[in-house]
């Protein structure tokens, strides 16, 4: 009996016309505003860089997949929204997937297995041994070794270089947040704050730019590896930006801990930092407190309202000196909110500058609350560009798949400082810059001269796109 392929698709008509559809369109791609970030990456050469973080122990005679086109096709992959491997399985027809990856052969007729002709690029099953070797688990798997103490260097210094060179005051942000896990990982604990079996990966950022990656299990207190975190990026900061720029740690209360603060101290460091509050720090606001109370009862003021106060604290054992606190006193309709920060800012400030910034009010409204923006950072870390796909069995490939999205979303931070400015996408998120400027349809026609790459004729930002390409020929990192 044959087997019958349909070829044509009838529809609904539309008035007096009919409706059809096939697959004669040719090589058509959903992702053509990837080529703004190839230009961009190629700018940086992070994958280059990226590449060299790994022993290649294959026999090059038989390579088909380079190791910086397989890197390549991993970050592209993450950052324009393609989570499993699986999903290689199918972008390896893609023609400009191929071209993004660097790949010359971008239609795969070069291929030695006669099965493979016409599929560019690698398999999932090429991509997992990739992730795979970062465990070195046996001799399938260390033709191709992750070394992580230089990719986490690599990910300092670009993260280093994408920093504004006339920087002042640069803002290190920490923390930590949960991973869930569905399986049975290796390092997977229950963790009572969360509720859950999760990782517990450790980020720092200075403003959008990441600098530091770290999956940890979740079975030890949220700040550690902070001080081993910090002593990295700070020498590669003040190497690039000389020992006079200030230098701040923001991070929650987790994070308020001894040996952190007197490292900032003895290492000439700023930090303001979450206290939780107790029955001694609650003793010191309760005087703010009642007078905020008695002036509502007045009609002096009206809910919600706040004062600041400023006083010198040490815990009973674990603090080797006082530090200032600053305490907020807030009443909302549903009662009191004490809040507190710790810090090492004096109250006047630095010289030539207004001590206005310095005053508890400033500090704790617009220093510390600024850390919020931090939690978008690893929104879009985990929800965008997939960080918490951690679903290997075990924690080094799952590290490195960590790392990959870390180093994507470098590339798509990059992209909006240096250049979206100017346009209506400098402030999006990295989904949006993704929708709004990446997924564009596009034909692709190749010759033996050139890939000429024919983008939709209904694109509804065209302006836009113009203004973002002319920012990414002129960007130089």
């Amino acid at each position: 009996m044959t087997d019958c392929i349909q070829n044509t698709f009838g529809f609904q008509d539309i008035g007096g016309r009919k409706v059809t559809a096939d697959f004669s369109g040719g090589y058509l791609s959903s992702d053509g505003g990837g080529l703004l970030l190839r230009e961009v990456e190629g700018r940086m050469g992070l994958v280059k860089g990226l590449a060299a973080c790994f022993v290649d122990g294959r026999d090059q005679r038989f390579v088909e997949h380079r190791l910086d086109c397989l890197i390549a096709q991993r970050l592209f992959g993450v950052a324009l929204g393609y989570e499993d491997l699986n999903d290689h399985d199918r972008l390896r027809l893609d023609p400009l997937h191929a071209v993004l990856a660097g790949n010359e052969d971008v239609l795969g007729q070069k291929r030695c297995d006669p099965r493979d002709r016409g599929k560019a690029l690698a398999a999932h099953a090429t991509l997992n041994r990739l992730e795979l070797g970062a465990q070195k688990l046996d001799g399938r798997y260390k033709k191709i070794a992750a070394q992580p103490r230089q990719i986490e260097q690599l990910l300092i210094t670009e993260g280093v270089k994408a920093i504004p060179r006339r920087s002042r005051e640069i803002v290190l942000d920490f923390d930590a947040t949960d991973d869930p896990l569905h399986g049975q990982q290796e390092g997977a604990y229950f963790n009572g704050y969360y509720r859950r079996y999760c990782y517990l990966p450790l980020y720092c950022f200075c403003g959008s730019i990441p600098l530091w990656a770290e999956l940890r299990d979740c079975k030890r207190d949220a700040c550690e590896g902070t001080l081993e975190a910090l002593a990295r990026i700070v020498p590669a900061i003040r190497k690039r930006f000389g020992r006079k720029v200030r230098i701040v740690l923001r991070a929650d209360s987790g994070f308020a801990r001894e040996p952190i603060m007197k490292w900032c101290e003895e290492h000439r460091l700023y930090y303001i930092i979450g206290m939780a509050r107790n029955d001694r720090l609650s003793a010191e606001m309760e005087t703010v407190f009642t007078e905020l109370e008695q002036a509502i009862e007045s009609g002096e003021q009206s809910l919600p309202c706040r004062r600041f106060n400023n006083f010198r604290y040490s815990t009973l054992k674990s603090w080797s000196r006082e530090r200032r606190l600053i305490g907020k006193a807030e009443i909302l309709p549903k009662g009191r909110n004490p809040r507190f920060v710790v810090t090492n800012f004096t109250a006047k400030g630095f010289a030539g500058e207004s001590p206005e910034r310095y005053t508890a009010a400033s500090l704790y409204e617009q220093v510390y609350c600024a850390r919020g923006d931090m939690e978008n950072r690893i929104k879009e870390e985990q929800l965008d560009l997939f960080a918490d796909r951690t679903s290997t069995h075990w924690m080094a490939s799952n590290q490195l798949r960590l790392w990959f999205s870390t180093f994507a979303h470098l590339i798509l931070s990059t992209l909006r400082a240096e250049v979206l400015h100017g346009t209506e996408l400098a402030t999006a998120t990295v989904g949006q810059i993704r929708l709004k400027l990446m997924k564009i349809g596009a034909r692709v026609r190749i010759s033996c001269r050139r890939v000429h790459v024919e983008l939709a004729s209904a694109y509804p930002w065209q302006h836009t796109f113009a203004q973002v390409y002319r920012n990414a020929i002129a960007f130089s990192p």
